[in-house]
């Protein structure tokens, strides 16, 4: 396995900054004349206490899912959305103007998005026709000034799982931070990558409440990582990144699992049902494999059709203009009152 050393390959700027230290820090309770708050309350009528500065570490909320995910606390990092952690990553770790990100297209847009934000080289590899892993043309790829590889599995748009092995075979032989983004990870029916954080501190995985818990509203995104690493994004996150009222809803969110896991399933036997209904349709040319909430398909004049179902008030995505994903649209599974909709609005256009 190669060597892999946090400590060099942290930024020497933030491996020597002096954090920001917040009112909240020091004390949480008392007579809070601290923080330049409005003692006199907030206008919004709540049991929060709206007017005070919410937990900077949200301690309660991080120990639930660690709970979840069978972790420690301390392995777990909350932010605004994933998109939070994917921008903290890149600034912890990569020197702007100089350090490349790795991505495999066609994959989420924002690592390169971000990636460019922060002024960093991006080195693509595009995924096997398959859209799988290419693992050799990868590390044939990385040079000293890589030092993030961002892998989505299931991938979006492809809505497929990477093989494990062959991921895991870069975290191996890759000496920077392989990021694996599971926002999907629950419709998948295959275990998360977390079970392998002991074995790769270079490893980081980004999970989201935003999927199989349905909030999406709410900005709630996890990096789940070793101590070391989560202490680093802590270092130079903002302050107050996770406010109260969304704090309130991870938390009641992970009071309801079973609720969780039933909704999951019903998308499940509903993406089943879509894709049996959409094999009847004439003009579609292939149905890729899912282990997401959404399904890719290949179909006649993609980019005509996606314009007609927009004029009938039915929104997919057009992806025809990504590598490998020519005449495609990726249709997320709706309500079954939805994918009927859409089921018709297709027939007719395609006929």
């Amino acid at each position: 396995m190669k060597k892999f050393n946090l400590h060099n390959l942290v930024r020497p700027n933030i491996r020597n900054l002096q954090p920001y230290r917040c009112a909240r820090d020091d004390f949480d309770s008392g007579i809070l004349l601290d923080a330049n708050e409005n003692s006199f309350g907030s206008l919004i009528a709540s049991d929060l206490d709206l007017n005070r500065y919410p937990d900077p570490y949200q301690n309660k909320l991080r120990d639930g899912v660690a709970a979840f995910r069978g972790l420690q606390q301390q392995q777990v990092f909350l932010g605004s959305g994933s998109d939070e952690a994917i921008d903290l990553i890149i600034r912890v770790f990569c020197e702007p103007g100089k350090d490349a990100v790795l991505i495999t297209p066609p994959t989420y847009g924002m690592y390169k998005v971000s990636a460019s934000i922060n002024d960093n080289p991006v080195i693509q590899v595009p995924l096997s026709p398959q859209f799988q892993l290419r693992t050799r043309d990868i590390l044939q790829k990385v040079t000293p000034s890589t030092k993030v590889i961002f892998l989505c599995s299931p991938n979006n748009p492809t809505a497929n799982l990477l093989d494990r092995e062959d991921m895991k075979e870069i975290l191996a032989n890759f000496g920077g931070i392989v990021v694996i983004d599971e926002a999907y990870i629950d419709f998948s029916g295959k275990d998360t990558m977390v079970s392998d954080l002991n074995a790769y501190p270079n490893l980081i995985v980004l999970q989201t409440f935003s999927k199989a818990f349905g909030m999406a509203g709410t900005r709630l995104g996890i990096a789940l990582a070793s101590p070391e690493i989560i202490r680093v994004l802590f270092k130079i996150k903002a302050p107050y990144n996770v406010n109260k009222l969304t704090a309130r809803a991870g938390l009641q969110a992970l009071d309801r699992l079973g609720e969780m896991r039933r909704t999951v399933a019903e998308i499940l036997a509903e993406r089943t049902r879509l894709a049996e209904r959409l094999e009847t349709l004439a003009g579609i040319k292939k149905i890729f494999p899912t282990d997401a909430n959404f399904i890719l398909i290949r179909v006649d004049h993609a980019l005509d059709t996606y314009t007609q179902l927009a004029g009938r008030g039915v929104i997919v995505r057009y992806r025809g203009d990504q590598v490998h994903c020519e005449e495609t649209l990726r249709i997320t599974v709706g309500t079954p009152e939805e994918n009927d909709a859409l089921i018709r609005n297709l027939k007719e256009i395609l006929s």
